[in-house]
Formats: structure tokens, sequence, C-alpha cells
């Protein structure tokens, strides 16, 4: 299992950003899917996440900031970011959740100027 994050990048603030995690591997059932991330200087936190029958949870920093959604059939897990902040700078990760283990993603790099 690989997982692959893109569509990071410099974005303003107030500005948006869409984060796309691709994975490779034969998987059936996947589980949770979701998005952290990793300030520097800061522990990895959570973002968002989505169990495999659409239910959603997210930090309290981002809620009704961002929308996160899955491709069941194309085994693709989406992080939508809207009125973005700078404290939102940060490495982010997705995390895969598969047959009782996490798979990660190597991190993309979001950055927001003020």
């Amino acid at each position: 299992v690989q997982l692959q994050a893109s569509g990071g990048g410099l974005v303003q603030a107030g500005g948006s950003l869409t984060l796309s995690c691709a994975t490779s591997g034969s998987m059936v059932r996947v589980g949770t899917m979701g998005w952290y991330r990793q300030a520097p200087g800061k522990q990895r936190e959570l973002v968002a996440s989505i169990t495999s029958g659409g239910d959603r949870n997210y930090a309290d920093s981002v809620k009704g900031r961002v929308t996160i959604s899955r491709d069941n059939r194309k085994k693709t897990v989406i992080l939508q970011m809207n009125s973005m902040k700078p404290e939102d700078t940060a490495v982010y990760y997705c995390k895969v959740h598969y047959n009782a283990m996490d798979y990660w993603g190597k991190g993309t790099l979001v950055t927001v100027s003020s």
C-alpha cells in the first residue's frame, strides 16, 4: 500500500487549496482515511478524517473551513481548505487505515502567507 499526497503549495491568507491523496496497491474495504498536519516545532495533529461510511471528524481549528471527502471506488481522499490562515502552514500527511494497519503518505507542504 502506497499513498501519494499532492496539492500543497503557497497560498495567501483567505485563499483556498485542495489536497489529494491517491492510494496504490490492492485494497478491499479501506477503513478510515484522514489528513494530519505538522507545523514546525509542533506535534502532528489530526486535521480531518472520514470513515468508510462517510462519518466525518474535524479538528476544532478547521471546522467550517475544511471539507474532507473520499472516493471509495478510486480509494482517494480529498481535503478542501478554504479561508486559510497563516496558522494552517504545515506539512500535511494523509493516512489510511487498512487491514488493521495505518499507512502514511509522504507529506506535502502547505504555506499560507499573511
